[in-house]
């Protein structure tokens, strides 16, 4: 017998708009609508659509608590504003990517679908009280018209997070995002949220589902957990230095602290770098990178980037062959192609700051 899939509050709502589903994370998620390009460039020149249901919304009333857990400035963080930080483990080894909004009577965090049961039971043994909303709907609009989607929430700035109504239905909403571009993350009653797409499609939205969310995610530089991050990869070394807070990091107060101090300190063996390919073909995870003959790393996400009409890559290589205009060969298909070291994102960021 197969494992039964979940389903998000608009499962009906993507059938209906004829979407094509996929496993992911334990659900049933649309792959794509209209096509992964058509809905990739109608986030980075209009506003898209994304139903992100299956992601963890849970709220924690003790910031000092969270902050044993997290590298960030959780207890500095002011109500109405929003933060990245990572949940991590003695080892310093990241075990989710999570935002963290503060509501003014509570802590709200957004977990990764895939991870949420296990943040949860880790966040619990380790003393905090966790009120899990995994029933609630979660919708992303992104893009540069994002705004005249959602002009309820045209006056937040990027990681502001206040409630608000959206086409008259009680919501969380914060300015973010995992695209690059503009846009909101809008958190409501699950009942409620196939009628909030409805009215934020009949604006002008188009539905985009995971394929076009994942080639956004990669032109912006963005980290997937799973493929780029794991429990086995620091933050130091994927590069996520700028969610690790000075003042935590000279406290020493987190777990992991003693790990990623020591890591600062010694450099690490391996760096998550961007990889921009001359060929056409895309290098998928799992792809050896070589430098002068050498292995040096792996891909671990890799796509075909619409906006730039060529092949990128994230993959972790070892620290002398991290600096851009590096040169590499990647194996695709037993077939080397080079590949450039390239600075993050590979598409500019376009918050509204």
């Amino acid at each position: 017998m197969g494992v039964v899939l979940q389903k998000t509050p608009l499962d009906a709502l993507h059938r209906r708009l004829g979407a094509r589903m996929v496993e992911f994370a334990g659900y049933e998620m649309p792959l794509q609508y209209q096509g992964i390009i058509a809905e990739h460039q109608a986030c980075r020149t209009g506003a898209a659509l994304f139903d992100v249901s299956h992601m963890g919304q849970v709220e924690i009333a003790d910031a000092a608590g969270l902050e044993r857990l997290v590298p960030g400035d959780i207890a500095g963080l002011k109500p109405g504003r929003q933060r990245y930080t990572l949940l991590l483990n003695e080892a310093g080894g990241i075990i989710d990517d999570l935002m963290v909004a503060n509501l003014g009577t509570r802590l709200q965090a957004v977990l990764n679908a895939g991870r949420k049961a296990v943040d949860v039971a880790h966040m619990r043994a380790h003393g905090l009280e966790v009120t899990t909303r995994f029933e609630r709907a979660l919708l992303a609009v992104q893009g540069p018209k994002a705004a005249e989607i959602v002009p309820e929430a045209a006056g937040l700035k990027f990681m502001d997070a206040a409630p608000l109504d959206v086409a008259g239905i009680p919501c969380i909403v914060t300015r973010s995002g995992y695209t690059g571009e503009d846009g909101f993350e809008i958190g409501c009653a699950g009942e409620q949220g196939e009628a909030l797409a409805e009215a934020l499609l009949a604006r002008g939205a188009m539905p985009a589902g995971l394929g076009a969310r994942d080639s956004l995610r990669l032109e912006a530089g963005l980290c997937l957990y799973g493929n780029d991050i794991t429990e086995q990869t620091s933050p130091v070394s994927a590069q996520l230095n700028f969610a690790l807070s000075k003042k935590r990091l000279a406290a020493g107060n987190f777990m992991g602290a003693a790990a990623i101090n020591q890591q600062l300190a010694d450099g690490v063996k391996t760096l998550l770098v961007g990889i921009r390919l001359e060929d056409r073909a895309p290098a998928r995870a799992g792809a050896e990178i070589q430098h002068e003959g050498a292995r040096v790393g792996e891909v671990t996400s890799g796509c075909f980037a619409p906006t730039l009409q060529a092949p990128i890559a994230l993959g972790y290589v070892t620290a002398a062959c991290a600096a851009p205009g590096t040169a590499l060969r990647l194996i695709v298909r037993g077939k080397p192609l080079t590949g450039i070291v390239t600075a993050l994102p590979f598409v500019p960021h376009n918050y509204v700051r």
